[in-house]
């Protein structure tokens, strides 16, 4: 049996984070972009939804509930239609501490988990992306070198959320012909962090770019110790965080144009009557659906520990294309004044080209 049906409890949270995104983040979503910065009371308005700290056993101090990247999809969708920056900044920790989660030892849990239980929002931030033309997650040039029990990484990476102020990074390196992650301390020696000066998209989300001049890391900084990570999985996870939240912005987007055709009056009646116009919002609308559906089977083989690469590619590689036709679509039906900073038209446009080209700002 295949059922389209959320959980009880993901019902729950659906409607809880959709009273969130309607009441807290849509009307300050275009000044926290005009300003640049995310506010401090946002984020601590989302730390205490405690949506980070949901999957971490309540030995580790935190709410002991199922890790789930089904239930990861459902809250990156629901942000995303209250704002993509705000949504991306509530939830940038999601990457380290859902790796912490499925390939941490016991050793590594007990140490940094609990830094997520706390009252107030702590960061650590994944550093995938790296500053090289056609960068791709399989033609990493950050190496790590074994080095008697330890290592050595050398490299550079860019665009980790909240790099301003994170107390760690996972950084992902190529050694040999594998791929592993490392767990580096801020303040280790040899490590310098660096803000940017940000994107088109998602221009309030701070980033920073790391710079690894023979990082000494012990040995246990290998995330997963002897065993490593599963790295299918972990780029599969950060594949479908991204899309999920760009299937929230095309919601909004397709809801908002479907209620300024019904009211917006031209030649004496409304522009969604106009078959044109009718027929851009019932594709927009099933584009929504067709993304959401992709997206959900993605998540689903990943919570059942089968190997999603495949359903996790052609989710990406769907969404990049069909949310952009939305974000455009509705921007063109509202005509010149999709254009105009006053609406969020074009910040939405802005904002989905972002999380359609990133890997890496969320996972489920």
């Amino acid at each position: 049996m295949i059922s389209f049906q959320p959980t009880e409890e993901q019902a729950l949270i659906a409607d809880s984070l959709d009273a969130f995104a309607r009441d807290v983040l849509r009307p300050r979503a275009r000044a926290v972009d005009e300003a640049g910065a995310i506010p401090d009371d946002i984020l601590q308005q989302g730390w205490e939804l405690g949506l980070i700290g949901a999957a971490i056993p309540e030995a580790y101090g935190g709410s002991g509930g199922e890790r789930s990247p089904m239930t990861g999809a459902i809250v990156l969708e629901r942000l995303g239609t209250g704002c993509a920056s705000l949504g991306s900044a509530i939830m940038a920790a999601s990457g380290f501490v859902n790796a912490l989660l499925d390939f941490g030892t016991d050793e590594q849990k007990r140490e940094y988990l609990p830094l997520f239980t706390g009252a107030a929002p702590h960061f650590a931030g994944l550093a995938l992306q790296e500053p090289q033309w056609g960068f791709g997650p399989d033609a990493l040039r950050t190496t790590a070198e074994r080095r008697g029990k330890g290592w050595v990484l050398s490299g550079a990476k860019r665009l980790v959320p909240f790099g301003d102020r994170s107390s760690h990074f996972l950084v992902v390196a190529r050694r040999d012909e594998r791929i592993d992650a490392f767990i580096v301390p801020r303040d280790t020696k040899g490590l310098s962090v660096a803000p940017e000066s940000g994107t088109m998209g998602l221009k309030p989300l701070p980033t920073a770019r790391l710079d690894l001049d023979r990082v000494e890391l012990p040995g246990a900084a290998r995330l997963g110790g002897e065993a490593g990570i599963d790295t299918a999985r972990l780029l599969n996870l950060l594949r479908v965080g991204s899309a999920a939240l760009a299937v929230g912005i095309s919601r909004i987007v397709t809801d908002t144009a479907i209620l300024y055709a019904r009211e917006r009056i031209a030649f004496g009646e409304a522009i969604g009557k106009k078959q044109a116009i009718a027929f851009m919002l019932a594709d927009m609308h099933i584009e929504c659906d067709a993304m959401r559906l992709m997206v959900w089977k993605a998540a689903s083989q990943l919570e059942q520990g089968m190997d999603a690469t495949k359903a996790s590619v052609l989710a990406q590689d769907y969404v990049r294309r069909r949310a952009m036709k939305v974000a455009d679509d509705g921007l063109q039906i509202f005509g010149g004044h999709g254009f105009i900073r006053d609406l969020p038209l074009e910040m939405w446009l802005r904002n989905t080209r972002a999380v359609t080209l990133l890997d890496g700002p969320v996972a489920i």
